[in-house]
């Protein structure tokens, strides 16, 4: 039993030896990539700048490529090789050439940027990622101010300018008795007898006249 606890405690000495040892191989590793990073993010500083390799490699393209004789205006192999360009990646020399031609953008995105970047290739895909999420952002729609509805001229206490015919008088008053309740047989009644009374008041007058 004394052996098989010694055992025992032997194993989990091992174990945590091990573990111990895989983390401070983890801190290690952190640290050296870090320093990778911050170097690299120097070395793009560096080449980027007005008299960097990949700025000066980008205008130098750039030249070949206005002055080409081909009709694509790619720079031919012959070219690249006689002046040396040849033995670098054609990747690089893509990227340093994109980097010229957009160099306003590119050092305006570079000064914005919080943590900077490590080659061209990261810059690159960061500002396409950006301008992506640009075009695919909804736009925020304009507040438009409300313009008062101009008040139409009222009509009232105005002649209109053509009289009203009898179909149109008529269908008024319909439409006026079905909004107030009021029935038509009432209002023709009514009618009847303010025609009688005219009648009347008419007859009157002609008899006092004949009178005298």
């Amino acid at each position: 039993m004394p052996k098989s606890n010694s055992k025992s405690k032997a194993q989990t000495k091992v174990v945590g030896t091990t573990i111990q040892a895989m983390v401070e191989e983890g801190k290690a590793l952190k640290e050296i990539w870090e320093k990778r990073i911050t170097s690299q993010r120097r070395t793009f500083t560096s080449d980027t700048n007005a008299e960097g390799f990949d700025t000066r490699l980008g205008k130098l393209l750039q030249q070949l490529k206005a002055s080409s004789s081909l009709d694509s205006g790619q720079i031919s192999r012959q070219v690249l090789t006689t002046h040396g360009l040849h033995v670098i990646d054609r990747r690089r020399r893509s990227e340093a050439l994109w980097f010229v031609e957009n160099e306003v953008e590119c050092r305006e995105f570079i000064k914005a940027s919080k943590k900077g970047f490590t080659s061209l290739t990261a810059l690159q895909a960061a500002m396409r990622k950006a301008s992506k999420e640009a075009d695919t952002k909804p736009a925020k729609a304009e507040k438009v101010k409300a313009t008062p509805a101009k008040a139409e001229p009222s009509n009232v206490g105005q002649s209109p300018a053509k009289p009203a015919s009898k179909q149109d008088i008529f269908d008024k008053l319909v439409k006026v008795c079905e909004f107030s309740g009021i029935d038509m047989l009432e209002i023709a009644e009514m009618i009847i007898d303010h025609s009688e009374v005219g009648k009347y008041v008419q007859y009157t007058e002609t008899s006092t006249e004949v009178a005298a």
